[in-house]
């Protein structure tokens, strides 16, 4: 594999994907207890094999799950971690769409005993996909750091962890080990999905990270020495990526602002190989933040929505992909969809079929501009 082969491609893509009809209704079936989890596991298996041929006839090189097995993007794998539990919370979550539409969630995670790795999560996840491509098999996992910023010291039972370090230090833990899991099942391209880093360019979600105690000018720089913390023990042949966005749920978002405000502390500290990016709208600022992108980083522009049926054009493509290398080299960056399309089981306000054409034509503007996938 050349280096520019290696992770993330030319054409990559955020992770989820639309959960076809029948998943949905053979998880409505194991809600109710018609059917059992043997029953769930054989048409989720069915489900993703029909996902990973789509993403190989699109063109894709990282091939993912589709994200088939998990109700929430992010909770599934938190809660797989022992100390964590669901709750419905005080802090709600707003959002809202391009027609008005709004919807509010108050459901949170919160740290309730010492956080700790009794098994491992999500291998077989990986495993089940890895098998079943002879492409980059490829899995997204939440960053730590979202679950903090939605309370900060609030969401962690003071009896059990006094000291914020030891918290921290035991977070770091539980991920080295789920790193260490994944690499022995053969990963070697793992993104950690950070809504933290766009979240906290908003005015809104910053006057509620300083009512929680925290200091949202503080809080980016914190964050991404942690995720460095976290992958510091990954072997050499394991890529990792780090994906932000402004939130990804029925079409609609819960947050605006360009990167300015993390993007010189955020970009050049964070050791990874490449940051995603969301870039489909108004919403996401200018690509001036680019410049902060250190050589050893690509930056992978999504600039395809996920939220809009509208299908963007190839030449529209290329001249914002133009536009971005006026600040920062063309070679480091690469194309793809500015989030999942499904974040959560109900998936986005886009059919199956604009799905694919969307995948479909990222790859075909990534031959355009750059001569290979």
């Amino acid at each position: 594999m050349t280096e520019t082969q290696k992770p993330p491609f030319r054409t990559d893509h955020v992770g989820s994907l639309l959960r076809p009809a029948a998943l949905a209704a053979a998880r409505g079936r194991a809600s109710r207890s018609e059917i059992g989890r043997d029953a769930l596991r054989a048409e989720e298996d069915k489900a993703i094999g029909a996902a990973v041929r789509l993403q190989e006839d699109a063109g894709l090189n990282a091939i993912t799950d589709g994200e088939f097995r998990r109700a929430m993007w992010h909770t599934d794998f938190l809660l797989g971690i022992d100390g964590i539990v669901a709750t419905q919370g005080d802090y709600a979550v707003s959002f809202q769409g391009e027609n008005g539409e709004t919807a509010t969630t108050s459901s949170m995670l919160v740290i309730k005993d010492k956080i700790r790795r009794s098994k491992p999560i999500m291998i077989d996840h990986y495993a089940f996909v890895k098998a079943n491509t002879a492409r980059t098999a490829k899995i997204c996992i939440l960053s730590p750091t979202y679950l903090h910023m939605r309370g900060g010291r609030h969401i962690v039972d003071q009896k059990t962890y006094p000291d914020m370090d030891a918290f921290w230090d035991d977070i770091v833990a539980v991920y080295r080990a789920a790193i260490r899991d994944l690499a022995a099942a053969g990963c070697t391209y793992l993104q950690l999905d950070d809504v933290s880093f766009a979240c906290l360019c908003d005015e809104s979600i910053r006057a509620q990270v300083a009512r929680d105690g925290e200091d949202p000018d503080e809080l980016p720089l914190r964050y991404a020495r942690i995720i460095n913390r976290l992958i510091a023990e990954r072997p050499a042949s394991m890529t990792v990526t780090v994906y932000t966005c402004r939130g990804n749920q029925l079409s609609m978002w819960m947050t605006s602002g360009g990167y300015d405000a993390v993007a010189e502390m955020v970009f050049g500290t964070l050791e990874v190989d490449g940051l995603f990016l969301e870039y489909d709208s108004d919403r996401a600022g200018d690509f001036t933040p680019l410049r902060y992108v250190p050589n050893r980083t690509k930056a992978v522009l999504g600039l395809v929505s996920t939220k809009s049926a509208t299908l963007e054009t190839k030449d529209d493509l290329k001249r914002r992909i133009d536009q971005a290398a006026r600040h920062m080299p063309l070679e480091n960056l690469c194309l793809s969809p500015q989030c999942g399309f499904a974040s959560s089981h109900f998936g986005n306000k886009v059919s199956e079929d604009i799905e694919r054409r969307k995948l479909a034509l990222v790859a075909e503007t990534a031959r355009a501009v750059w001569g290979s996938i």
